[in-house]
């Protein structure tokens, strides 16, 4: 619903923000237009802490995704994965990955200081160049990076000395990790080497501003802190003042201000939302500071076990459950099994479980049996 404040600025409701955050993530309707490389940019970046969230993620947003599409431009090098925003891995285009880890770089060496006990008297500069030589003479991975640093500072941290070389260099896990159906264990090197001789020794962040028109392209409407939030940056108030002029500007429910593309679809809050599966980690569920857009509030934690994180489904645009995949290469099965927040209604129920066959033909083709069951509702 859109309403007024005062008969002055728009107010958006939380199905209104709804449906726009899910066109803007190409959740609403598949998109029959964008490549797999241009999805990943326009969404900037896919979480990709794991192997599969990448797969899933654009399984239930492009309409003619094939998984081994995105495997080859891994293997090619035009998509790439690191760690960028939150300090997370990320799957991105090369374009991104040599402009966006520079625009969060202060953000990942800020992390430091949370380890600093574990490097004392350890020349970061000195540490940054060493860990540099190392990958770029060939992959390495954690445990072999740190037993490289170790040699010159033994009393150091271990853990210390991986975290230090992980957020003061531009780290890619290089191929096969990733791969799919192939991966591998975790190997590095800088995404300098990694993309190829041609590639700037040091690539210059792209100005604020480019940032945030991006993000509001992907998840807009949206706050300034929401997009901290996105980036775990601070102090983007002024970006956003200083683009004002060129945004429009809305309030929530709770008369929190937010910014938007002035062309960018805001569909009614009536709209249709089919359900769709998601990977754990869906930077859906994690990109604002308020996530009531997508996650009822009764709901809030509810995707996560100790450090255990699940795959995730919406119905009717919100968040309504997990799910699971269960591939057996024995005999060939491939059963999903769905536990939903609540009791789901019968037409629900089969929206429910027509997507979910959708999901397996696309991200279980290697299976010649395919399963859905329901578990118990989760309360």
């Amino acid at each position: 619903m859109v309403g007024r404040r005062g008969g002055g600025v728009p107010v958006l409701g939380t199905r209104a923000l709804n449906r726009a955050t899910l066109d803007r993530q190409l959740l609403l309707r598949r998109s029959r237009g964008l490549s797999v490389e241009g999805a990943v940019s326009h969404l900037v970046g896919l979480q990709a802490q794991n192997v599969r969230p990448p797969y899933y993620a654009l399984a239930a947003r492009l309409a003619d995704f094939d998984p081994t599409e995105l495997s080859a431009l891994l293997d090619s090098r035009e998509l790439v994965r690191m760690v960028t925003m939150r300090s997370t891995i990320h799957l991105h285009t090369a374009e991104d990955a040599l402009t966006l880890r520079p625009f969060v770089q202060d953000a990942r060496e800020r992390e430091l200081a949370g380890f600093r006990h574990g490097l004392v008297g350890v020349d970061l500069p000195e540490l940054a160049a060493l860990a540099r030589a190392a990958v770029e003479e060939e992959p390495r991975t954690m445990k072999q990076l740190r037993e490289t640093l170790l040699v010159r500072w033994p009393d150091a941290d271990p853990q210390s000395l991986a975290v230090a070389a992980r957020c003061l260099l531009p780290l890619v896990q290089v191929t096969p990790r990733g791969l799919w159906r192939r991966s591998g264990q975790v190997a590095l090197t800088t995404v300098e080497r990694w993309l190829g001789g041609d590639a700037p020794p040091s690539a210059e962040p792209p100005l604020p501003e480019a940032v945030v028109l991006r993000y509001l392209a992907a998840f807009g409407p949206a706050s300034v802190k929401d997009m901290q939030t996105w980036a775990r940056l601070t102090r983007l108030r002024e970006v956003f003042e200083r683009l004002r002029p060129r945004l429009r500007t809305f309030r929530d429910a709770n008369g929190v201000e937010l910014f938007d593309l002035p062309d960018a679809p805001r569909p009614p809050a009536d709209t249709p939302a089919p359900p769709r599966f998601l990977p754990e980690f869906d930077n859906l569920l994690l990109s604002h500071a308020d996530r009531a857009r997508v996650i009822p509030p009764e709901y809030k934690g509810r995707t996560w076990k100790g450090n255990v994180a699940f795959c995730t489904f919406l119905v009717d645009g919100f968040l309504a459950g997990v799910w699971r995949l269960a591939e057996e290469p024995r005999d060939g099965s491939a059963v999903l099994t769905i536990e939903p927040f609540r009791k789901l209604g019968r037409g629900e129920r089969d929206a429910v479980t027509e997507e979910a066959g959708v999901m397996l033909a696309r991200i279980a083709e290697a299976s010649s049996a395919h399963d859905i069951r329901f578990g118990t509702v989760i309360t």
